[in-house]
């Protein structure tokens, strides 16, 4: 048997553990002692939490309501989230008399299911703002509010001409195509 040869002797030093961000050692997570973090970290999070009853529960007018609605709309527009604040705004919404329901009435199913998925925000905001935890939002489908909408030239004019007759005189009077 052949000897090997070692040059230099070195000492290698056992591994540093890890740590966190506080400086306690990190722990494995199949370990008691994570069982243990994770117990006190639950502990922790549920004394923060308030219960039910703790939550405010100030009574508001539909005023304060839409002046809060049309600055969160703004608010989405602003950010970029223009289909939402176009939901927010195709008509006011109204308080119940509960005080705390508010129902937004919406031209199509599509439109009511993509405001209802995206609304989370919109009732979080209203709640902080208006210091009552209690509120919601109900959207409902009204298809004649669809037919209130105009998108052709034609519906268009037509719907100028209703609100003012003097405007079919000045398509007359000048030949004009609509």
């Amino acid at each position: 048997m052949k000897e090997l040869e070692v040059e230099k002797s070195e000492v290698v030093a056992p591994p540093k553990p890890e740590v966190t961000d506080d400086g306690s050692p990190r722990v494995s997570a199949l370990s008691l002692s994570s069982i243990l973090k994770k117990r006190q970290l639950q502990e922790s999070q549920q004394s923060i939490q308030r219960h039910a009853e703790e939550l405010p529960r100030q009574s508001f007018t539909e005023t304060d309501m839409k002046l809060l609605w049309n600055k969160f709309a703004q608010r989405l527009s602003d950010g970029g989230k223009k289909i939402m604040a176009t939901y927010m705004q195709i008509n006011d919404p109204i308080l119940d008399a509960d005080g705390v329901t508010i129902r937004l009435e919406l031209p199509n199913e599509g439109s009511k299911a993509q405001f209802d998925n995206e609304k989370l925000e919109l009732v979080g905001y209203l709640r902080g703002k208006l210091h009552n935890h209690d509120i919601t939002v109900q959207t409902f489908v009204n298809e004649e509010v669809a037919s209130r909408h105009a998108f052709t030239p034609e519906e268009k004019f037509e719907k100028l001409k209703a609100l003012n007759p003097a405007i079919e005189t000045l398509r007359k009077l000048f030949d004009l195509d609509v």
